[in-house]
């Protein structure tokens, strides 16, 4: 789980159950910062795909899942689709 996801993840009102059931499934140790390299594709997903205003925090967890060669598994398979090269699972 990228840094963005565990953070708009976490700063939603969370019970305690749902916090215990992510940290069963995802756990904390496990999340993969947002670093420069992602940073750098964000920018150039942001100047590339149609309608980027607004999405900065998508294209965000996109540039960090393909900086680290992950699949994204997504609610919200629309908001992805038109990010090149991104396997949503």
């Amino acid at each position: 789980m990228s840094g963005l996801v565990f953070y708009e993840w976490r700063r939603g009102p969370r019970t305690r159950a749902e916090l215990a059931a992510q940290e069963s499934v995802l756990p904390f140790d496990s999340v993969v910062p947002f670093d420069a390299a992602a940073a750098a594709l964000a920018a150039s997903l942001y100047v590339g795909v149609p309608k980027a205003r607004g999405r900065e925090i998508d294209l965000a967890i996109a540039a960090c899942a393909l900086s680290h060669g992950a699949g994204l598994w997504t609610l919200n398979a629309a908001d992805f689709r038109d990010i090149p090269n991104l396997a949503l699972v």
